[in-house]
């Protein structure tokens, strides 16, 4: 089973890597003295010192307070912890690189609504599925959605039908995309046609790659 989607966001682990030659999205997870932990075109978290190279062209200057520094090729820009840089890459192309775990599943680390979030990508599921403590822990207001029930290994389970504002995964960012909040049964959240149906998927033996169609 992939590990449960409450652990803490500074700490979840993505197999999702850059699929572009430049990072085109820098997002700031996490800062310590000297140190920043930043999560590179959607990828898995990495620690970086002052001074270090973040992405080719961009290296981290400094760490303040609750924000850090990035140098990009001589122009600085200052990100807060919990923001993102968003870097549109050369060819202009929407795409991420997932790579396939020890047990062929595809882990993507990406965010809901600007919060951080981990999904199984689940051809099978008509939607994005969020488990509810996840609904609640990115600030969404599920009950204001369309109720019904599904089925589950436990039995019925209640869900709502809702409507997401934005969802990111690597350089992809789609608006207005469906999804239903679980209360439960539910272990980890869903990647679903909702998302996966805007994309061209192609599959190279232990990768897959999403890039944006529409």
């Amino acid at each position: 089973m992939p590990p449960s989607a409450l652990l803490p966001a500074l700490l979840l682990a993505a197999t999702a890597f850059a699929g572009t030659a430049q990072a085109s999205d820098i997002s700031v997870v996490g800062l310590f003295p000297g140190k920043a932990v930043l999560v590179i075109d959607g990828g898995t978290p990495k620690t970086f010192a002052i001074g270090a190279s973040v992405a080719p062209g961009v290296r981290l200057a400094a760490v303040a307070g609750d924000s850090v520094t990035l140098d990009t090729n001589g122009r600085r820009q200052t990100i807060e912890l919990g923001a993102h840089l968003n870097r549109t890459p050369a060819d202009g192309a929407a795409k991420v690189t997932l790579q396939a775990d020890a047990r062929g599943h595809f882990m993507a680390q990406g965010q809901i609504n600007g919060g951080t979030i981990r999904m199984l990508v689940d051809t099978g599921a008509t939607l994005i599925a969020l488990p509810a403590q996840d609904a609640q822990r990115l600030g969404i207001d599920y009950r204001k959605g369309v109720p019904g029930m599904v089925n589950t290994a436990n039995g019925l389970a209640p869900v709502y039908r809702i409507q997401l504002a934005s969802v990111k995964i690597g350089d992809i960012v789609l608006n207005q995309v469906d999804a239903v909040v679980q209360e439960n049964g539910l272990p980890y959240a869903l990647l679903g046609m909702s998302f996966l149906k805007r994309t061209e998927m192609r599959r190279d033996g232990e990768q897959m790659t999403l890039t944006r169609r529409f």
